[in-house]
C-alpha cells in the first residue's frame, strides 16, 4: 500500500505539468494493494523464500498506454471515437500477467490517436511534456508510458511499438525501453494499429528491471494468433554475462547519414564501450523504411475504413490523412512492399552471421520542441513528426529484438538512445549489453528533475 500511495502521490504532484495519464485508476489500486498486502502476510509466516519466486514484482506500481484493455476503463487508443465506446471487461493479457507477479496497475497513459505518430501532441487528450524539458515533445506514440517513467510517477510501464513508438520516447524520455521480436509477447486485449508490425513491450529505468518485466511477460497465448507458442525464455539471470564475447557492429549508412550529432556521438560512447569498430551497410534501407509505410497505411486504412467513411471529422487530421492514403494504395503496391520486407530480412539473416548484436542511434535528435513542425538535421530541414522514426521504420519492418539504452552526453541537457539489435529471438543478447553499458555507466536513466525541467521550459519562452 505505500508503493501505491508513493505512486499515486507523484502522479498527483506532477501530472498537470506532464500529462502523461489519461486515466488513474486510484480505488482499484488501492483495494488490489491491500489485499495483496493480506496475501503477502500470510505467505510470509508460511515461508519468507517463496514471496519474490511466486511474485516477483511484488507491490510495484505500473501503468499502460491506453491501447491495453483495463477492466472498468474504456480503451480508448488515444482517440475521440473510441471513448464512446463502452468499459472493458477483462484486462488485456499482459496486465493479467504483471498482475499475476505482484504488480498493480494503476492508471492508463496518453498516446498519438491510434498510435499514429511519432510524438504523442495528441489533440484530444493533449501533449505529453518531456519530464527533462516540459517545453519538448516526449516522442510517440507510447510517449505517457515513456514521460510517466521517466518522470518517475511508474518506475514500470508497458507501451506498444509498430514503427518505433516504444524506441523513440525511450530515447527522449532517457529511459530502457523493449521491442521484442515480433511474436514474441501476446496483444490480446490491446487496441490494434497495423496486425503485421504490432509489438508490446515495457519501458523501465534500468536494465534489470526491464529484464524482470520481460520475463514475467513471456509466454505463449492460444487467443493471439500472431504470438508465436515458445516458453519463457528467461533473460534475468543471463544479464551478468555481460557482453565481452559477443560480435557487435556498427550500422552505417542510412543510420549515418540521418542522424544528428548527438545521436552519432552516442552511438560511437556505446561503441567504444562495447569495443566495436567494424561497420555494416545495409542495403537500401529505404526501401524497408518504405515498406513498412506501405504495409503501416493500408493494414490501419483497413481497420478503420467505416470509421473513415461516417466520421471522418472525429479524427485527428493528420492520422485521418493517412488512414485515407492507406486505404487507397493499390493491391500490387502491398505485395511489393512485402517482397521487400521479406527480402530486407534475408538480407539482415546474412549479417547476424558475422554479428550477434548491432548498434543504431534511436531518433535523429534529441527531444525537439512541442509544435514544432520541422527539425534541423545536418543542411537539411525535415518534418518532425514523420521522421522522428526514421531510425526504427526499417528495423520495424522485419521485427528483429531491439533494445534502447538512454546516453547523456557530456554536459548535455537532454538525454539521446542508442539502439542494441539482435537476431530474432535474442532478447537476452540486447538486453545483456544493456546491462553492461549501465553498469559501465554509458547508460544511465535517472528521474527527471521536474524543477529543472520547468526553469528550462520558462527560460525556453
Amino acid at each position: 500500500m505505500e508503493l501505491i500511495e508513493a505512486s499515486l502521490s507523484r502522479i498527483a504532484a506532477t501530472d498537470a505539468a506532464i500529462n502523461a495519464f489519461t486515466d488513474v485508476v486510484a480505488e482499484r489500486a488501492r483495494k488490489h494493494a491491500a489485499a495483496f498486502d493480506r496475501t503477502l502476510a500470510s505467505a510470509r509466516k508460511r515461508s519468507a523464500t517463496t514471496t519474490r519466486e511466486r511474485w516477483p514484482l511484488a507491490g510495484v506500481p505500473f501503468a499502460v498506454k491506453n491501447l491495453f484493455d483495463v477492466a472498468g476503463l474504456t480503451t480508448r487508443a488515444g482517440s475521440k471515437i473510441e471513448r464512446e465506446k463502452p468499459a472493458a471487461m477483462r484486462d488485456a493479457t499482459l496486465v493479467r500477467r504483471m498482475e499475476a507477479a505482484g504488480a498493480i496497475v494503476v492508471g492508463a497513459l496518453n498516446m498519438d490517436e491510434y498510435a499514429y505518430g511519432f510524438t504523442t501532441e495528441n489533440s484530444h487528450d493533449g501533449p505529453v511534456h518531456n519530464p527533462h524539458d516540459l517545453s519538448r515533445i516526449a516522442g510517440g506514440s507510447s510517449g505517457g508510458s515513456g514521460a510517466a517513467v521517466a518522470a518517475g510517477q511508474v518506475p514500470l510501464a508497458l507501451g506498444s511499438d509498430t514503427n518505433g513508438s516504444i524506441r523513440v520516447p525511450a530515447s527522449l524520455c532517457g529511459i530502457f525501453g523493449l521491442k521484442p521480436t515480433y511474436g514474441r509477447l501476446p496483444r490480446t486485449g490491446s487496441f490494434p494499429f497495423v496486425h503485421s508490425l504490432d509489438h508490446l513491450g515495457p519501458f523501465a529505468r534500468s536494465a534489470a528491471d526491464l529484464a524482470l518485466c520481460y520475463d514475467v511477460l513471456q509466454g505463449p497465448d492460444s487467443d493471439d494468433p500472431a504470438c508465436a507458442q515458445r516458453p519463457l525464455e528467461a533473460t534475468l539471470g543471463q544479464l551478468p554475462l555481460g557482453a565481452d564475447d559477443l560480435r557487435v557492429g556498427i550500422l552505417d549508412g542510412w543510420f549515418r547519414e540521418y542522424a544528428g550529432r548527438e545521436a552519432r556521438a552516442a552511438v560511437a560512447a556505446v561503441a567504444r564501450a562495447l569495443q566495436a569498430r567494424e561497420t555494416v551497410t545495409l542495403p537500401n534501407v529505404a526501401a524497408a523504411r518504405a515498406a513498412a509505410f506501405l504495409i503501416g497505411n493500408a493494414e490501419g486504412g483497413a481497420l478503420h475504413l467505416d470509421d473513415l467513411r461516417t466520421r471522418a471529422g472525429d479524427f485527428e487530421p493528420l492520422s485521418r490523412d493517412r488512414f485515407i492514403a492507406g486505404a487507397l494504395l493499390p493491391a500490387a503496391w502491398i505485395v511489393r512492399a512485402q517482397r521487400v520486407r521479406r527480402w530486407f530480412a534475408r538480407e539482415l539473416a546474412t549479417v547476424f552471421s558475422d554479428f550477434d548484436i548491432l548498434l543504431a542511434p534511436a531518433t535523429p535528435l534529441p527531444a525537439t520542441p512541442i509544435g514544432s513542425e520541422t527539425m534541423q538535421l545536418g543542411a537539411e530541414r525535415i518534418p518532425t513528426r514523420p521522421n522522428m522514426g526514421i531510425l526504427t521504420q526499417p528495423i520495424s519492418c522485419i521485427g528483429l529484438p531491439v533494445c534502447v539504452v538512454p546516453v547523456w552526453l557530456p554536459d548535455a541537457r537532454l538525454p539521446i538512445g542508442v539502439q542494441v539489435i539482435a537476431a530474432p529471438w535474442r532478447e537476452d543478447l540486447v538486453l545483456r549489453v544493456a546491462a553492461q553499458l549501465e553498469a559501465d555507466g554509458i547508460a544511465a536513466a535517472p528521474v527527471a528533475s521536474l524543477e529543472a525541467a520547468s526553469a528550462d521550459a520558462v527560460a525556453a519562452v
